[in-house]
């Protein structure tokens, strides 16, 4: 008994330390110091515990094994916890090929900020629509698009800051 625990400490302690260092990362790019201090803290110790684990019995290739699952374990874990906590704010560059300005409307209808600018195209006369905007509402925008167009051309770019514009609060239902 006193193995398969210190097999699913190992493995449970690298998943974590791993998750960690993917939020960690995040909080880094996104300029939040303080946030990204205090996760670097906390993961370093589950490091080093975990890896204390492993090398003090070195000689069990398990230990091994369970470190590396809770690797492979931890990266997975890491991006789900970061999809989840939608953190920042987005750039969504939309080209569609139905009515654009009627998307346009509807955008705005449902509380988001939209510039149009005109382009030129393989199809002729385009509009680029551009919409600055919270992660966590990246679904919203694509049911809207759904609806609309199917076939829309989407680019979406991390912004690390934004500063002025047009942001109102997403409506409620």
């Amino acid at each position: 008994m006193e193995l398969i625990l210190g097999y699913l400490f190992i493995f449970l302690a690298k998943v974590s330390d791993v998750t960690l260092a993917t939020i960690r990362m995040i909080m880094v790019v996104k300029g939040r110091r303080v946030q990204a201090a205090l996760i670097g803290f906390v993961e370093i110790i589950i490091y080093i515990l975990a890896i204390g684990k492993v090398l003090t019995e070195l000689d069990n290739p398990i230990n091994v094994i369970a470190y590396a699952l809770g690797f492979a374990s931890g990266n997975y874990m890491g991006i789900f916890v970061e999809e989840k906590m939608a953190l920042g704010s987005i750039i969504v560059q939309v080209i569609s090929q139905g009515n654009s300005m009627k998307l346009v409307e509807k955008f705005r209808d449902e509380g988001f900020g939209v510039t149009v600018v005109e382009g030129y195209g393989r199809e002729g006369m385009q509009h680029l629509l551009n919409i600055m905007m919270q992660r966590k509402n990246l679904s919203k925008l694509y049911q809207i698009l759904d609806e609309h167009d199917k076939k829309a051309f989407v680019t979406i770019t991390d912004a690390r800051a934004i500063k002025g514009g047009y942001f109102v609060r997403s409506k409620r239902r």
